[in-house]
């Protein structure tokens, strides 16, 4: 089994700073480490609290804020909304439903994550 991780370029109304994002076919959602986010944007609060299942069967993290963050892949801008996550073990995870939405595809060959430049491009019609 590979695992994809690159570092990336989050921005967001506060800042920006790069991250190692670890692409996750395995998670629904994105997610970010509680502990980068106070330099990048300001959580906000979901309205009701999140209980996220974890890889341990019966396990669950409580989630209560979320950020919403630009970020880079090969200098085509994404956004995407992104859990905030206390102790999470990575700096951010890129989750399946985001690769999904920008066509992310993972080169497990290469141990890269490629992104369609066709997304650059797309638009509201």
């Amino acid at each position: 089994m590979s695992i994809i991780k690159q570092p990336l370029l989050f921005a967001g109304s506060k800042g920006e700073k790069h991250l190692y994002a670890l692409y996750d076919s395995g998670a629904n959602l994105s997610c970010i480490n509680s502990d980068f986010v106070k330099d990048i944007e300001t959580p906000t609060h979901l309205g009701r609290t999140r209980m996220i299942g974890t890889a341990p069967e019966g396990h669950f993290i409580e989630v209560t804020h979320a950020v919403r963050l630009d970020f880079y892949m090969d200098d085509i801008l994404l956004s995407d909304e992104f859990l905030v996550i206390p102790g999470l073990s990575e700096e951010v995870i890129i989750g399946a439903a985001t690769m999904q939405k920008w066509r992310i595809k993972l080169d497990f060959e290469h141990d890269v994550a490629i992104v369609d430049p066709k997304v650059a491009k797309m638009q509201l019609v």
